[in-house]
């Protein structure tokens, strides 16, 4: 790895690092020239090691999910995985994705649970995804991910007086192949309501239509329009570009996701 590509991610003026440990060793994280590192799991099961978030945690700026409906991470009842953190890991406290939670955890309330989250860790930041008023309610960081309202948000949040800090996650894909976009983030732009709505139906009895780079005509316009506006894509200075439009609004903290995996920001 030469020192000009391990510095392409920092080069863009992000702030901050997003990995999941379902894709890759987080530990690898310490290779990214950054501050920060935010640790994204799916499940208990890919909760990293305690040495291996020590080790971050000595090295950087740690933050880790905590979905507060979860068993373990529930600060009204058992937050027994919450309390085996390591202290110098931060939280970043989400109402927890359905598909990683049991039925009953499912059928929990968020509002109480946040906010008891939030009296533990005070300088926790809270995901707004589905919750934005409750988020808001915190006081805390609001974590929001890129969209194409983003900055019209941020700008109505300050000019409201809204005076917390504001972090947004972002896709991230440093590349102006647009095949390679569209593999990276094509799916997930086409699973952002406004964006599935624009897709044309599929041809030729097909289920659904492809979002990747073998999307054409009118799917691949609409999807190459949306990466653009629900992640951050394109060479450095492009991204550069964007991440200091979102900096001039308000916006704290850009955390990236590298969506092409760790191999092609560092």
């Amino acid at each position: 790895m030469t020192e000009t590509t391990e510095r392409r991610l920092a080069r863009t003026g992000v702030d901050a690092l997003a990995v999941k440990p379902a894709e890759c060793d987080v530990s690898r994280a310490l290779d990214v020239d950054v501050d920060a590192v935010t640790i994204d799991y799916e499940g208990r099961e890919h909760v990293p090691d305690a040495s291996v978030l020590r080790e971050l945690a000595d090295a950087r700026t740690l933050r880790v999910t905590t979905p507060v409906r979860a068993t373990g991470f529930d600060p009204t009842g058992d937050d027994s995985l919450d309390d085996s953190l390591p202290a110098g890991a931060g939280r970043v406290l989400v109402a927890g994705h359905g598909a990683y939670l049991d039925e009953d955890e499912q059928s929990r309330s968020v509002a109480d649970r946040l906010g008891a989250a939030v009296a533990k860790h005070p300088d926790a930041w809270v995901g707004t995804e589905s919750v934005e008023r409750v988020a808001l309610a915190t006081g805390a960081t609001q974590f929001e991910l890129l969209s194409r309202s983003t900055l019209r948000e941020v700008r109505a949040l300050r000019s409201a007086g809204f005076d917390g800090e504001v972090a947004v996650y972002a896709p991230t894909v440093l590349t102006d192949d647009e095949d390679a976009v569209l593999d990276a983030v094509g799916a997930y732009a086409a699973r952002r309501g406004p964006v599935r709505r624009a897709l044309p139906e599929p041809e030729d009895g097909r289920e659904s239509v492809a979002t990747d780079a073998s999307a054409t005509g009118r799917a691949r316009d609409v999807l190459s329009k949306a990466v653009r506006d629900y992640a951050l894509v394109g060479d450095v200075a492009t991204v550069r570009e964007r991440v200091a439009d979102l900096h001039d609004v308000g916006v704290d903290h850009v955390v990236a996701y590298p969506a092409r995996g760790l191999e092609h920001v560092s």
